[in-house]
């Protein structure tokens, strides 16, 4: 019996030890989710309350699958207070009933942000569920554990998740990619040199007397919205910058300086038809009021098609959503927006076309050519020519906005050729520009013989350039 009863502790004790020694099952690991406040408070608007003065209950985590199925049985431990962001900034996120920001706690402790409007009808739920079974067509953030913290809010009636989340870090950037390298280094590059070249225009127009009239004050104008318009255009088709307000300000201000300019140029070939088809080119109104009346019929019309436009996107418009490869997406203007804005650039483009006929036939029913007539035949060719590059330009400006990267580039290559071709047309075409030029600047002492111009007579800059074959 004794014998007996030693076998079976001597059996207990073998089993224990072996058990001991044996393998041990893995431990289901247990997930940290932060919790703004301490765990006896909620947020009542911005600051944390204790549970007791208020009427809510107190919140716990709900862990919800990618397919949106709730889950239970998840060990979890609360830790309390914000996360630790560092340097980056930390963004508030509201979640409530009908809002597009939705939150969902994954089981792994992965906070997930979803971005999307609520749907209305049943249909169009099944829709919204598929899509975010598939992780397809829905915009969403991901933060990891230690990134986030999740909250009760109450503010008076309204209930909310709360949650305090630490910006994303930027995504690795491709730096020797065919879209970084056109779009954020050879783009400002060229665009810098179209306003360098508009900016020498100006100048010249502004600080030469003679060429200060009607024309020339056009001209001014004109390339001062061209200079905004590459501006804006270059901060727009910039990747590096992803904050949606400052693309959409970009936006409205590159459209309305274009739809500007091309007001102006329109202005420029009215003046010209309507002086050659006048019989009296000597009226009694001044170059002054005349630039008065133009400059309130372009800006008139530019602040209302601008108004119109931005007041069409933001009340009556779907917000068009961007894709860009390095920085997700970013809203844009929409197509109503768009409309809007260049509609009227393509009405006056064909009414430049009638000028530039209209104009044609008087020439060529003039026989004689005053000194008036004579000036503005220059002045006429250079509108052509400036109307030709803006139009071919505005072209490829709506194609850059297809789907299709390879129509971005060919607008920035084309862009590329703006500031040197308008450079060309409004300087060195004209003869009396360029002479004007080397009067004023190296009259005698430039190193170069082939620069002085003509010894001066006394008929003044205009006549001498007339009788010096200079227009």
């Amino acid at each position: 019996m004794y014998r007996v009863r030693g076998l079976i502790i001597i059996s207990v004790h073998v089993t224990l030890m072996a058990a001991e020694l044996g393998p041990k099952l893995p431990e289901k690991p247990v997930i940290a989710v932060n919790k703004c406040c301490e765990s006896y408070e909620v947020m009542v608007k911005n600051h944390c309350t204790h549970i007791n003065q208020t009427n809510e209950t107190m919140w716990y985590p709900t862990f919800t699958s990618k397919d949106g199925r709730l889950l239970t049985g998840i060990e979890y431990k609360i830790l309390n207070g914000n996360p630790d962001c560092g340097s980056t900034q930390k963004w508030p996120i509201y979640h409530y009933q009908n809002s597009s920001d939705v939150l969902k706690l994954l089981p792994n402790g992965v906070l997930r942000h979803y971005l999307f409007f609520e749907k209305e009808n049943d249909e169009e739920k099944e829709e919204m569920k598929e899509e975010q079974e598939n992780s397809k067509g829905l915009m969403f953030q991901d933060y990891v554990p230690g990134k986030y913290c999740l909250e009760k809010r109450i503010d008076e009636n309204l209930v909310s998740e709360y949650a305090l989340v630490c910006a994303p870090e930027h995504h690795k950037t491709d730096w020797t990619s065919t879209k970084f390298l056109l779009l954020n280094i050879i783009n400002p590059v060229t665009h810098a040199v179209n306003i360098a070249c508009f900016l020498i225009i100006a100048i010249v127009y502004f600080i030469m007397p003679t060429l200060r009239d009607l024309v020339g004050n056009i001209i001014t104008t004109l390339l001062i919205c061209l200079i905004i318009y590459q501006a804006a255009d270059m901060t727009r088709l910039l990747t590096i910058f992803t904050n949606h307000i400052s693309i959409i300000i970009a936006e409205i201000v590159c459209y309305i300086a274009l739809l500007a300019a091309f007001f102006w140029i329109n202005s420029l070939g009215y003046y010209i038809w309507k002086t050659f088809r006048s019989r009296n080119v000597f009226l009694r109104i001044t170059d002054k009021k005349k630039y008065c009346y133009y400059s309130i019929y372009v800006w008139s019309c530019t602040i209302l098609m601008g108004f119109l436009a931005v007041f069409g996107h933001f009340a009556l418009d779907y917000p068009q959503v961007r894709r860009l490869t390095f920085e997700g997406e970013q809203e844009a203007i929409g197509s109503l927006g768009i409309i809007i804005f260049f509609v009227p650039v393509a009405f006056t483009i064909l009414v430049n076309v009638f000028f530039f006929a209209a104009t044609v036939k008087v020439l060529n029913r003039m026989n004689t050519y005053g000194r008036i007539h004579h000036k503005l035949k220059h002045s006429f060719r250079m509108f052509l020519l400036l109307f030709l590059e803006m139009t071919i330009a505005w072209l490829f400006f709506l194609l850059s906005f297809s789907k299709y990267d390879g129509l971005v580039y060919c607008y920035v290559i084309v862009n590329t050729f703006q500031g040197p071709l308008i450079l060309y047309i409004c300087v060195f075409n004209q003869r009396h520009v360029s002479y004007l030029i080397r009067k004023t600047c190296c009259y005698s002492v430039c190193a170069c013989s082939c620069c002085r111009p003509e010894p001066e007579c006394e008929w003044g800059d205009e006549m001498t350039a007339m009788n010096t074959g200079i227009y």
